[in-house]
């Protein structure tokens, strides 16, 4: 922990406020950030990030590295550091399921597309504005709800429209890339505990005693929105090299998906009209 607190002092004191996009016009002593601006753009208390420097804090969850990474804009060597110091060493028996700062970066350039990360598991770790605005808020989810598998199989509540062959080609695709996870991380009990679950149901079942086996790179889907109404939108998976993430950015089909996306990227979250009770 004292080598992490002399790491985190370090970090913070190469960032100027200007270069997170903080206002600064009191003078400083020193250059760079100060604790409770640090604090403040990784969402933690002031005070841990005392504690933490000081080395009397106890280990930090890998949430708030990742937050303090982000924070911090460390570069993936010095985020993997950063996990290290803090005991979060990559067990290689499990779904890498922390997103690198490179992966945040990319998120953020892809404002104009709705953009998800998830782990090899198909669990939603990350989003950006426009996903939340377009497929529903996933924040109003518990955490272990948020997995594409749970949502298509146990028939939860979304806004993803298919044919029969469409929905029939999606679910094999998906299934398919579970049976290649499970060869990958075999002793991952949180994989193995998603196919227990899903195995309750009868599609899924099906298609798992199928024992096909791929990569589940897109799929053509039409988003029917609360506000909006249809979307066409074509959705590609593009696989991070050496983390094992999957990162999907849905493009719209045509000019009147396209337009109804920039609507829903200029209104975010709210809604266009008042919901009946």
């Amino acid at each position: 922990m004292e080598e992490l607190g002399v790491a985190l002092r370090t970090w913070r004191d190469r960032l100027t406020p200007g270069a997170v996009g903080l206002p600064h016009h009191s003078p400083r002593r020193v250059a760079g950030l100060r604790r409770g601006e640090l604090a403040q753009l990784a969402g933690i208390s002031a005070e841990y990030v005392v504690r933490l420097e000081q080395g009397r804090a106890t280990t930090p969850s890998a949430q708030v590295c990742a937050a303090l990474a982000r924070a911090l804009q460390l570069t993936d060597e010095e985020q993997a550091h950063l996990l290290r110091l803090a005991g979060h060493a990559a067990d290689p028996d499990r779904v890498p399921r922390l997103v690198p700062g490179s992966v945040h970066r990319i998120v953020e350039q892809l404002a104009a597309s709705p953009v998800a990360v998830c782990d090899a598991s198909w669990q939603l770790l990350h989003w950006n504005a426009l996903f939340a605005a377009t497929f529903g808020d996933p924040s109003r989810l518990a955490d272990e709800e948020r997995n594409a598998l749970l949502f298509q199989f146990e028939d939860h509540e979304n806004r993803l429209r298919f044919t029969a062959a469409e929905r029939d080609a999606f679910e094999r695709s998906l299934v398919a890339d579970l049976r290649a996870t499970t060869s990958r991380y075999p002793k991952d009990p949180d994989v193995r505990a998603l196919v227990v679950r899903l195995n309750r149901g009868e599609r899924f079942r099906a298609l798992w005693e199928l024992r096909a086996v791929g990569d589940h790179q897109g799929a053509r889907k039409i988003v029917v929105h609360p506000d909006v109404g249809d979307i066409a939108v074509e959705s590609n998976v593009l696989t991070t090299q050496g983390t094992d993430l999957r990162l999907v950015v849905d493009t719209p089909r045509d000019a009147e998906a396209r337009s109804k996306l920039e609507l829903l990227s200029a209104l975010g979250l709210q809604e266009m009209a008042p919901r009946r009770g």
